[in-house]
């Protein structure tokens, strides 16, 4: 087979059955909500302490009593700045202590080890759904296969890279100023190492790239070729001399689109818009990439089979995959009232706690203001943000509901405490309640389906992970998140549009 057909592959799996692929991608994004879950929890095990020991109710009212001024600009003097900073001396003292010390390096240590993890059990949870497309066989199912079965050998492989670039990094660092000062006192010039140093920069530039690029196939041939960690590695760099013009269409597109993304999002920066280019980079990017890359291995194999081409056209399918995606979504509320009623009572509850929470912040003169939030709105990119935005956070909300439900609990509490601490400090309330009214009433019911998709996903994969369901239905629950979370997509487009275009307005109108 052609390179051609590995690039129709890539097509036809994208385009049949997406819902078969995308879920894990979803998960990929949602990765940061589940890892973030451990110091949020060790802040509030320090609040407590902190309380319980009297030194909250102490830092409270250091905030209160002690008038900061203004921070010393960059033509202070060093003194003022020292003075400056001597303020915080006390708050210092109340806030660290042993137990808050243990806290904080105790939380980011498993933060590391939970972020390695995760990664490597999400991406072989992926690669294993790209290999079972590449063969028409069902991704979730290989999805849920593979995760068990690979992880250990993937993180194997990122530990390796790490080791390896840290180890050429630092030696070469090392070496660089060993050869300036030998150079530099021979010559008494350190002008005359400049060339030996560029050369040496260059070696070091191709040997990490290298690297990168023999890593780059190496999970792929762990997956496919079901390979430990150095025979991964054998078998890369075997393709690599077999099929180079393959690789070197790979690594030119996996450049070439990383610099396109990064040249977007820095324009769109200009513009205040940053997670559209994310959720792009996640929903098309990475999927496209991933099969690109199996499907050259596995071409290469020699057992690429993907599934035929739809007949429809893109628009028609399209479409239809939107009207399934609004199905899904109506028909999941219709089946589990209750458990979206449990949402919304815990969202509230949540927004009461920041309500009261934002007290002392208002005692101590700290205000928010919608106004000064919204100077310099832009409509359209506004619009864009709010949609890219807000579909990420319900992606991720539902998606790190798979860790036993706690994320997702955590993402709707922690969103409902904000917003009440933001309610509560806001110069003008009714200012804020008439802009957030009219595309609320869209986002927010989006926001707890998806909430709701977290709870259910967590509890099926409790469930599959202790063999009382079978992986078939879990894979299955997957599948249908991915829809439902279509449908959630469609809300939020709907708010996105409200909230950039008429929402300010609306506001401004009223007062």
């Amino acid at each position: 087979m052609s390179l051609s057909d590995s690039v129709t592959a890539v097509v036809a799996a994208l385009r049949r059955r997406p819902g078969d692929l995308f879920p894990v991608y979803f998960l990929g994004a949602a990765l940061p909500a589940i890892i973030r879950v451990v110091p949020m929890i060790a802040a509030l095990i320090g609040i407590l302490y902190l309380s319980f020991s009297g030194r909250l109710e102490s830092i409270i009212s250091f905030v209160q009593e002690t008038d900061l001024g203004e921070v010393p600009g960059p033509e202070a003097s060093e003194e003022a700045v020292e003075q400056w900073v001597s303020q915080f001396e006390p708050l210092i003292e109340l806030l660290i202590t042993p137990t808050t010390a243990l806290l904080i390096l105790g939380s980011l240590l498993l933060t590391v080890v939970l972020a390695f993890v995760l990664y490597a059990v999400t991406t072989a949870a992926q690669l294993s759904a790209c290999y079972g497309r590449t063969r028409n066989d069902r991704g979730m199912i290989a999805a849920l296969a593979g995760a068990r079965r690979y992880w250990l050998r993937l993180l194997g492989l990122v530990l390796l890279e790490l080791i390896l670039w840290v180890g050429i990094l630092g030696a070469a660092t090392v070496g660089l100023v060993a050869t300036v000062g030998t150079i530099t006192a021979v010559t008494g010039a350190s002008v005359v190492a400049v060339p030996a140093v560029l050369l040496a920069l260059l070696v070091i530039v191709v040997l990490l790239a290298a690297i990168r690029a023999l890593f780059a196939f190496a999970p792929v041939a762990v997956v496919a070729d079901d390979a430990g960690v150095l025979e991964s590695l054998s078998s890369t760099a075997g393709f690599i001399r077999a099929r180079p013009v393959d690789a070197l269409f790979y690594y030119v597109l996996w450049i070439g689109t990383s610099v396109i993304i990064a040249v977007i999002s820095r324009i769109l920066l200009l513009v205040e818009v940053v997670a559209f280019t994310s959720l792009v980079t996640m929903i098309v990017l990475l999927p496209a990439l991933d099969l690109l890359k199996m499907s050259l291995y596995v071409n290469y194999r020699g057992r690429l089979e993907p599934p035929e081409m739809p007949e429809q056209p893109l628009w028609t399918q399209f479409r239809g995959g939107i009207s399934r995606g609004w199905r899904e979504m109506v028909s999941y509320v219709r089946e589990t009232p209750l458990l979206h009623a449990a949402v919304v009572v815990l969202a509230i509850a949540s927004f009461w706690i920041g309500w009261r929470a934002g007290a002392p912040l208002v005692d101590a003169g700290i205000e928010t203001s919608i106004a000064a939030r919204l100077e310099g709105h832009i409509a359209p990119a506004a619009a864009l943000e709010f949609f890219g935005n807000n579909w990420m956070v319900a992606i991720t909300t539902a998606f790190s509901g798979i860790a036993l439900v706690i994320p997702a609990i955590v993402s709707l509490v922690f969103n409902g405490v904000y917003m009440g601490v933001i309610a509560r400090t806001e110069a003008e309330l009714m200012e804020l309640v008439a802009f957030v009214v009219p595309h609320g009433i869209f986002e927010i019911p989006a926001i707890f389906i998806a909430t709701a998709v977290g709870v259910t996903l967590g509890l099926t994969g409790w469930r599959a992970f202790r063999g009382r369901t079978t992986r078939v239905a879990f894979a299955d629950e997957l599948e249908r998140a991915f829809w439902v979370l279509v449908g959630v997509g469609l809300l939020l487009l709907v708010a996105g549009i409200i909230e950039g275009f008429v929402s300010p307005y609306y506001a401004d109108l009223v007062f």
